[in-house]
């Protein structure tokens, strides 16, 4: 139980970091440079889950021998694209469901406020999903 509460406090360090990077490249091209939130989104994505792996494999999840490095990345790729669309998913349903339908929350906050809490609640989601999918999938038994 002990191991595993330290590989979750791993975890999330790794998951803050990562959080980061994705949090200022969605939230910077979008609200800065006026970049179409899903495509920002993509962006922050995709080099945050570039900086996860590296990460996680070096400090979180133990190596499976039997997997090569190849096919590890592989794996990891793979529900990374499916975190990646959970992550759209989510955001498309805070701003362009909730968000753009209601005048009252329009009238609470801006929409550049609603990409970064849009941002929090799709990472939040995302994080427990990849945290179970690669203990199941990339780590050794």
């Amino acid at each position: 139980m002990k191991n595993l509460m330290n590989q979750i406090i791993r975890f999330g360090i790794v998951g803050l970091f990562c959080f980061f990077i994705d949090y200022g490249i969605t939230t910077g091209l979008t609200n800065q440079l006026g970049v179409h939130y899903l495509i920002s989104k993509l962006l922050g994505f995709v080099v945050s889950a570039i900086v996860n792996y590296l990460l996680s494999i070096k400090f979180v999840f133990t190596h499976k021998k039997e997997m090569g490095k190849g096919k590890e990345f592989s794996v990891f790729l793979i529900l990374s694209v499916i975190g990646l669309v959970i992550n759209e998913i989510v955001m498309f349903i805070c701003i362009d469901g909730i968000y753009a339908r209601s005048a009252d929350l329009q009238g609470l906050i801006s929409s550049s406020l609603m990409v970064s809490v849009s941002t929090v609640i799709a990472t939040g989601v995302v994080m427990v999903y990849n945290f179970i999918s690669r203990k199941l999938f990339l780590e050794r038994k």
